[in-house]
């Protein structure tokens, strides 16, 4: 072969490699264990289906970080919760059916910042309003309504954006006229089963799917007068990473429906209860080829 046969193949080789080079996604999370396990589920799904090399941006913050960098193109897909799109971000009303959530939150954030709503992940995740078991039991506590005339003696503690938004403190005492002894205490999120158990607070509001819930023998108040509105799980991707990276869509949608509230609660409390690294669960979940549950009623 000629020098210049040699160096020709040679271009084309360097230019193969080029045009097959793995493509790039940032992947975010916000800063409690649920999203971060999330996060590793999305991450290492493109990495097996695409080959992509993943970015990850873990613990960035609350909402509106995350949703910040999400629009200013920091990330390119996190995983929200319809019930917090739509009344934290859209400033709509609470009182949506999951459909309904779902629909109005996908043409919103398609129409004002080019960002897509993919396959419900198959669980939703809603504020859980907790006491310890033990009271429960004592005072006959099923529901909220129940509770009512217990709270001027309880001390509730809270995440931030529970104590700020409109899903959240302010609306939840006007719906069920319940009057806390005093302001609520703003506790970081890692921290509120522990200032119930240590009884530092009386009641405090988590989430439906901690894993820590059953393990500390606490119970969930019934939110019977449907206040909080549909919370489920949900990648939001750009589109413009859609239109970047083929098969995006696919691997994303290939998760629809494959998570349950019973599977996410195991996998929250192998982290927080059993010390065990997000990947690991993460991992084991994707290789377990779990079947897809049965998608909730809309």
């Amino acid at each position: 072969m000629n020098p210049r046969t040699f160096f020709g193949f040679a271009l084309l080789a360097l230019a193969a490699c080029g045009g097959s080079e793995a493509p790039r996604i940032v992947v975010g999370s916000k800063n409690f264990t649920e999203q971060v396990v999330l996060g590793e589920i999305l991450a290492q799904q493109l990495e097996r289906r695409l080959g992509a090399r993943v970015d990850r941006k873990w613990n960035l913050g609350g909402t509106f970080v995350c949703h910040h960098a999400l629009v200013a193109g920091q990330i390119d897909l996190y995983v929200e919760y319809t019930g917090t799109a739509l009344t934290a971000i859209l400033k709509e009303s609470p009182s949506r059916t999951p459909r309904e959530a779902l629909d109005l939150v996908r043409e919103r954030y398609d129409r004002e910042w080019g960002l897509a709503w993919t396959e419900p992940l198959g669980f939703e995740n809603t504020f859980a309003i907790v006491v310890r078991g033990e009271d429960a039991r004592r005072l006959g506590l099923r529901t909220l309504t129940d509770a009512v005339p217990h709270a001027p003696e309880w001390r509730l503690g809270c995440g931030y954006e529970f104590g700020e938004r409109e899903d959240g403190f302010r609306g939840l005492v006007a719906t069920y006229g319940l009057e806390f002894g005093e302001p609520p205490r703003l506790l970081d999120l890692g921290l509120l089963y522990r200032a119930l158990a240590e009884r530092s607070v009386d009641v405090v509001s988590g989430n439906s799917t901690d894993g820590q819930i059953a393990a500390l023998d606490l119970v969930v108040l019934e939110d019977d007068r449907r206040y909080f509105p549909p919370y489920d799980a949900v990648p939001v991707v750009r589109r413009a990473a859609l239109e970047r990276v083929p098969g995006l869509r696919e691997a994303l949608a290939a998760l629809g429906g494959a998570i349950s509230a019973e599977r996410m609660r195991a996998m929250n409390l192998a982290v927080t209860g059993e010390h065990r690294a997000e990947s690991k669960v993460a991992r084991e979940f994707l290789e377990s080829a779990p079947p897809a549950s049965t998608p909730r009623s809309r």
